[in-house]
């Protein structure tokens, strides 16, 4: 019976303390007023807040945007790049220092390289003194500057690679856009001369052996890298694609083969040379030449591209013959590119 009793007790609180929605409503209709001046104020004092924040200038700004300005690298990763790059670390004295990192200068990659370069203090206070960070207001009174310093810098920069593509990524972030382009900039060169003072730019050593392998040797670096830049890479880059080069390549290609079937077949017909010209100027034909001489190694291709292996892709290959044709045009002369022709179709 005591129990019964407290049972009807307990729910009976529970009913007193049960707040009816019609009450609720009565009562938000009641100050309904009041609660749309606080709302309508709290929004005019976001914007107001918002508008004020963007008049200021970025560093006096209580909300300032942020940028993040970005660059791509293709960075080799090759069975045969592996032994040299191990040697020219440790002969450069770097392998203590690597081995510290987690790289092993026994078997290390190009990316694992980047990454730790651009984590190394050397990396770091260069860009420190290049762009004066000691001078920043908010060092003034540190005790340490030159490791709180190294300290800002990583807060602001990034980098990562992709395994599959071996794009090199790295990004700064910072409320000036065009401070964070100049330091992107900038860390893309500082990590280039590294490549190259340890011997393994493996974009220069990749153009050589392409002249190697097609018997000219360009005057003009910029434009076999031109001729090799697909849409894709180029679009990710700012940069000039190779589709220009392959027009112009095409026409070019189409005349010289006319004029050695006109000279070499006099018994043909106009009918019948076209026929020959048509099977020997064709995409498999052009994609044979590319296959020959590993243009599929040289190629610059996007990030979406190199996932599904654009670079190996018989079309792209088949272009970048033309436009290396029309590269070396420009820098040779037709005479050149005439004997590159009969020796390759």
């Amino acid at each position: 019976m005591e129990n019964t009793e407290r049972i009807d007790g307990a729910v009976q609180d529970l009913k007193d303390d049960e707040i009816s929605l019609i009450d609720l409503f009565a009562v938000l209709l009641k100050y309904k007023r009041m609660i749309v001046v606080i709302v309508v104020a709290a929004m005019i004092f976001a914007v107001g807040i918002s508008v004020i924040s963007l008049m200021l200038p970025a560093e006096k700004s209580f909300l300032p945007n942020k940028y993040k300005a970005s660059a791509h690298m293709l960075i080799n990763d090759t069975d045969s790049s592996s032994s040299s790059l191990a040697s020219a670390i440790s002969s450069s004295g770097l392998g203590g220092l690597a081995g510290l990192a987690g790289i092993s200068t026994g078997g290390s990659s190009n990316s694992s390289l980047a990454i730790y370069l651009v984590s190394s203090n050397p990396f770091l206070d260069a860009i420190v003194k290049e762009f004066n960070i000691l001078e920043k207001p908010e060092l003034a009174k540190s005790k340490f500057p030159v490791s709180d310093s190294r300290d800002m810098v990583k807060k602001q920069f990034s980098a990562e690679t992709d395994d599959e593509s071996g794009v090199f990524t790295i990004s700064f972030t910072d409320i000036d856009p065009v401070f964070a382009q100049k330091v992107v900039d900038f860390s893309v060169d500082w990590i280039s001369d590294k490549f190259d003072a340890l011997g393994i730019d493996q974009n220069k050593i990749q153009k050589e052996n392409l002249e190697k392998n097609i018997g000219y040797t360009f005057k003009n670096k910029a434009l076999l890298k031109n001729a090799l830049t697909h849409t894709s890479y180029a679009y990710e880059n700012n940069v000039a694609s190779n589709e220009k080069l392959e027009f112009l390549g095409d026409s070019i290609l189409e005349f010289l083969s006319s004029k050695y079937i006109y000279n070499n077949y006099p018994k043909l017909k106009e009918g019948e040379m076209t026929k020959v010209r048509a099977t020997v100027v064709c995409e498999e034909s052009l994609y044979k030449i590319a296959k020959k001489h590993n243009f599929s190694d040289f190629l610059f291709v996007g990030k979406s591209e190199q996932l599904h292996q654009g670079n190996r892709k018989v079309a792209i290959m088949a272009d970048s013959v033309e436009a290396v044709i029309a590269a070396m045009y420009f820098d040779g002369g037709l005479e050149n590119v005439e004997k590159f022709i009969v020796e390759n179709l």
